[in-house]
């Protein structure tokens, strides 16, 4: 019994040391830099910037990471993530993560679409259903580092998947989202795009 008791102390102290390195407090004093694009409260307003509102605060921390590695480009991103330290990091993350995202509205006319591939896939191209990752309402899957993609800005979903499609974007694990956005026609992921932003 007592060494039951001792792996449970253990287990919760590694999940708690995994996932509660970063303050929320300590991160909004720091997110004022990225109000600008993403919302003081990270629901961007402007359709190209992602929403970090809700999201998991160990795939933000990642993403931040890989922009200050230079294993995720961009020319924006870059220069913003240079200065933080691991510690900036991870209270950003933590910040972010506990905001309440504010859902969308796609264009009625490609959700229906949006709705098919993201629920079934296309079986006749290889493109696998958005839903075995990302989950039914979009949510991710936080143990597997798989984002959340609900209620995300439609753009920002065409930008990332046509960027994954291209290679320019190569951060992905086993170039799971690389295989899969290859597949995709450039209708299928504007209707995804569209189906995501209204999804939560």
């Amino acid at each position: 019994m007592k060494k039951l008791a001792i792996v449970a102390l253990l287990a919760a102290g590694f999940v708690s040391g995994a996932h509660g390195a970063g303050s929320a407090d300590a991160g909004k004093g720091k997110a004022a830099a990225c109000g600008g694009c993403h919302g003081a409260d990270g629901n961007s307003l402007v359709p190209n910037f992602p929403k970090l509102a809700g999201q998991h605060a160990a795939y933000l921390s990642k993403q931040l990471k890989d922009f200050k590695s230079g294993a995720r480009k961009d020319p924006t991103m870059a220069p913003m993530a240079a200065p933080l330290s691991d510690q900036d990091i991870e209270d950003l993350a933590a910040y972010f993560s506990s905001q309440t995202l504010n859902p969308g509205k796609g264009d009625p006319e490609l959700v229906k679409l949006g709705e098919k591939l993201y629920r079934g896939g296309n079986r006749d191209t290889g493109v696998a259903a958005c839903i075995a990752c990302h989950g039914p309402a979009g949510a991710g899957n936080p143990a597997a580092n798989y984002p959340k993609i609900g209620g995300q800005q439609n753009l920002y979903v065409v930008k990332a998947l046509n960027d994954f499609k291209s290679g320019a974007r190569s951060n992905d694990a086993n170039k799971m989202m690389r295989s899969i956005a290859a597949k995709m026609s450039a209708e299928e992921i504007k209707a995804v795009a569209e189906y995501v932003a209204g999804l939560h």
